[in-house]
Order: C-alpha cells, then structure tokens, then sequence
C-alpha cells in the first residue's frame, strides 16, 4: 500500500502537461477501436477465431468491444484512468501476443505496431495516471465543495 502511495504522490508531482495528448489520442484510439469492432462484428470473429479463445468468440466480442469503446472514453476525459487502463492490458496483451504474432508480426494487414503502441500507452498511463487537466483532478479538487461552488465546513 505504500508503494501505491508513493507511485501516486510521484505522478502528481511529476506530471508534464504534454502528456495530455498521448492519453488522448490512447482514448480515442481504443474508442474508435471499440466502434469499429461493435459495428463489425466478423472483424474480431476473424481475429479470435484462430486463437485459443476460439470458443468463446461471442462473449469475447462482446468484453473486448465494450471495454474498448468505455475504457477508451474513460481514458480520453482522464476519469479512473489508472483502472481502466488496467482493464486495457489483458485485452492488449492477447492483441499483441496471441492475434497479432499468428497472423505474422509484420504482415501487411498486421497492426502489431498499433496494439504495441497502445500497450505501451496503457503501461505508462497505469503508472502515471491521468494529470492534472482531467476529470480526477477536478474532482479531486472540488471534493470540499457543495453545488454553488462554496466550501464545505
């Protein structure tokens, strides 16, 4: 638990402002990335399909496609980035290790370099968290206040 809070006491200190655009842009990719696989559906089906998770392709879609597109929304307003980050790891992982290297790292329709991007991304927001321009922060900020803005004794 110390460790925790002294990551956190760390990433509070330590936290330059150009980092908001990678976590926007980690965001909006996973976002778009969730939409993309909700809209097509035989788009993660042949992906999953030749995997060890290839019987469980439809409760699998559904997981990896919502935690996609909320996690990405998450990620992008800076609301409990730390946690969904999280949840965005076991999904990337299998995207890198188990998708990607069986079609072939470096094939064409590969995008072994999107998902190790991402990954990567996902690593550093687990650690750093969301900064100081982000829903946390306000919230964190305005816990002591009421609905007009005053105090809280």
């Amino acid at each position: 638990m110390d460790t925790l809070r002294s990551i956190r006491q760390w990433s509070i200190t330590h936290h330059p402002r150009w980092l908001i655009f990678p976590r926007l842009i980690l965001g909006a990719l996973l976002c778009i990335k969730g939409i993309a696989f909700m809209s097509n559906a035989t788009l993660l089906e042949n992906l999953l399909s030749g995997s060890y998770w290839a019987a469980n392709t439809h409760v699998l879609q559904i997981i990896v496609s919502c935690a996609n597109m909320l996690g990405g929304f998450f990620i992008l307003i800076g609301l409990q980035t730390r946690l969904m980050c999280l949840i965005q790891l076991p999904i990337l992982v299998g995207a890198v290790v188990f998708i990607n290297a069986q079609k072939g790292g470096f094939a064409p329709e590969s995008e072994l370099g999107l998902a190790i991007l991402a990954l990567l991304l996902t690593i550093l927001f687990l650690i750093e968290g969301s900064g100081p321009m982000s829903l946390d922060a306000y919230f964190s900020r305005n816990k002591h206040r009421d609905s007009q803005g005053r105090n809280l004794p």
